[in-house]
């Protein structure tokens, strides 16, 4: 029954968008709804077995002090996925790469030289692919006094995919927590190959997010599956510093609901549209709404991926954690 109803929403989807070339992103659209409309089924008992995600503790540290000798020069490298790549970007300015850069240059007075490696559709494992098989990616990687990364979120897509339909929760519970424990592996063996061209540099990692937060603020399945991502992607990073976790977490996926009081009555809002679960109709509708998304960060290309505001704000938190941990700005450090 529930595969016949995937295959219907898929169908519907494809129908309703009109569209061949964001199949991709309807499948992970597809998941998504299948998991929310799962309630409290397998995804639930996995996560009340997950931590929460680790909150910072880390004290700020100075900004750049006027006597500080900047670089003229600055050789940041991104790699990733789609959100490296900067799709859903109406400005078709590489998404956070270029708007970083030109926060960089103004609040530095320096040149700032970008190479971004960012490919839609990416897992770790195929990062590290494209890594291992590309000489420039190498060089480019070898010479950057700055890495900015963002991966995770396809990894988590593929395990939901991969399970999403399995009945049996006990069966559910252990093939998320191995997938998860596969994604550590993986993730190791990125962040050991980057360390390898680049010892020294410090790497800047965004967390993934939910972007379908607002129209779901009532179900909480989505938001502590990527919280158990991001804990599991900040305690591995910690081990190949100097490295800084970019939380944009909560910044994504409540997009302009920043008070309590606002995201409150986004949950009872969302109460009354769907009780709680998902009906085919609702998510039809939300997900495949043109020109429209409830979340002023989100592109309503695809209802998934940042728009430019929302790169704006990405890089707004980027560019604050690269200002507490300077040592890639400085003159004279490696």
């Amino acid at each position: 029954m529930i595969k016949a109803d995937a295959n219907y929403l898929l169908a519907a989807f494809l129908n309703t968008l009109g569209v061949f070339n964001l199949r991709k992103a309807v499948i992970k659209i597809l998941i998504v709804i299948v998991v929310l409309a799962a309630g409290s089924g397998g995804l639930l008992l996995w996560q009340q077995h997950q931590s929460p995600a680790r909150q910072s503790t880390e004290k700020a540290a100075p900004l750049v002090h006027k006597k500080t000798q900047i670089k003229k020069n600055v050789n940041l490298i991104a790699l990733g996925d789609s959100l490296t790549q900067g799709v859903g970007d109406q400005k078709k300015n590489g998404g956070y790469v270029g708007i970083i850069k030109s926060k960089i240059e103004k609040n530095y007075n320096t040149t700032v030289h970008t190479s971004n490696y960012g490919v839609a559709g990416d897992r770790s494992d195929q990062i590290l692919s494209r890594l291992k098989s590309e000489k420039n990616f190498q060089s480019q990687l070898k010479s950057a006094d700055v890495i900015v990364m963002t991966v995770g979120g396809n990894d988590l897509m593929q395990s939901l995919q991969k399970n999403i339909f399995v009945a049996n929760q006990s069966e559910f519970t252990r093939n998320m927590n191995q997938a998860n424990q596969k994604y550590v592996t993986k993730l190791t063996k990125l962040f050991k190959a980057v360390r390898h061209y680049n010892p020294h540099a410090p790497i800047f990692l965004f967390s993934v997010y939910n972007p379908f937060y607002v129209y779901f603020a009532n179900v909480d399945t989505i938001t502590a599956s990527v919280n158990s991502w991001n804990q599991v992607t900040k305690e591995k990073m910690d081990n190949y510093g100097p490295s800084y976790f970019v939380d944009i977490n909560n910044l994504m996926s409540h997009g302009q609901y920043t008070t309590k009081k606002a995201q409150q009555q986004l949950i009872k809002q969302d109460k009354q549209a769907n009780t709680g679960a998902t009906s085919q109709k609702q998510a039809i509708k939300v997900m495949s709404e043109k020109n429209h998304n409830l979340n002023d960060y989100i592109s309503t290309d695809d209802n998934f991926h940042p728009n430019h505001l929302g790169y704006i704000k990405m890089s707004d938190q980027l560019f604050k954690t690269m200002q507490h941990h300077i040592s890639w700005i400085r003159e004279g450090n490696e």
